[in-house]
Parts: C-alpha cells; sequence; structure tokens
C-alpha cells in the first residue's frame, strides 16, 4: 500500500483548526499555542481525501503532500 508523504510549516500556521476537522486522524492542534501537530507524516492512501481537504481549507497553505 502506499504512503502520502505530508510536509507543514509549523510557523506559518495560524491555528484555525481547519485541518483537524477535516482529517482528525492525521491532524491535531498543539494545547499551548493551538498550532498544527501532524500525528502521522505518512499516512496510508486511505487519507488522501482528506488530506487534500485539509490543504484545501488551510488559510494559511502551511500544509502540502510531497510530490514524489
Amino acid at each position: 500500500m502506499s504512503v502520502l508523504r505530508i510536509l507543514y510549516d509549523r510557523e506559518r500556521c495560524v491555528g484555525t483548526g481547519s485541518c483537524v476537522f477535516a482529517e482528525p486522524a492525521v491532524f491535531d492542534q498543539d494545547e499551548d499555542d493551538g498550532r498544527l501537530v501532524v500525528l502521522d507524516e505518512n499516512p496510508d492512501e486511505d487519507y488522501r481525501q482528506g488530506v487534500l481537504d485539509a490543504i484545501a481549507v488551510c488559510p494559511v497553505a502551511a500544509i502540502e503532500l510531497a510530490k514524489d
């Protein structure tokens, strides 16, 4: 089974939590500052749509998929 490779810029994150709502199995928020926490940087292909949804709703483009 293929896996995804998530790239992210935690410093760019503004803590809206949109990614968590889009794919809570992969994304979470830090309890202290509310910023992005990636629970699994290499999730299974099964999570592709949720990850793509998270990328689409991030207002500051802090998340992307590696293109390899």
